[in-house]
């Protein structure tokens, strides 16, 4: 990450794709609002982040959930699957690399929490994720995902 201003860049993204509707936001309403943030990154991480697969899923596929050693598929919102940059040898060649957003566990996030939009939860576990993606230290996502102000 390029440390060139001490000034907070959080992607917000500005609408909820189903504002209005008395039926909890979808898939693509989930997939809508993480593009909204991926595009509202600055320069250069926009760009980067576009090479990292979005996946959107109801919920955690119970082998994942095994794999982490997860019992409440409640409890995981979103998943880095790959290599972060810092890591990558060329010399070996990865799959693609993949963020998983999970709607369910999402959107009873966002109702436990009362206290925040989606748009602004579903930012702050996209970078999350984008951030392991990066290499990033907590005090670097901290500069670019500053959700809680």
């Amino acid at each position: 990450m390029n440390d060139r201003s001490d000034q907070p860049c959080t992607p917000r993204p500005s609408a909820d794709p189903d504002a209005g509707s008395d039926l909890p936001p979808s898939l693509d309403a989930i997939e809508a609002l993480a593009l909204a943030a991926r595009d509202a990154l600055p320069d250069p991480f926009r760009q980067a982040a576009r090479a990292v697969r979005l996946h959107v899923a109801e919920l955690a596929p119970e082998d994942m959930l095994r794999d982490l050693g997860i019992d409440d598929p409640f409890s995981l919102t979103g998943l880095y699957e790959g290599v972060p940059l810092t890591e990558v040898a060329f010399s070996d060649p990865q799959g693609p690399s993949v963020i998983w957003l999970f709607q369910r566990a999402l959107l009873d996030e966002w109702i436990a929490r009362g206290d925040i939009g989606l748009a602004d939860l579903v930012t702050h576990i996209y970078v999350h994720e984008l951030a392991h993606h990066f290499g990033w230290s907590d005090a670097q996502i901290a500069k670019i995902d500053r959700w809680w102000e």
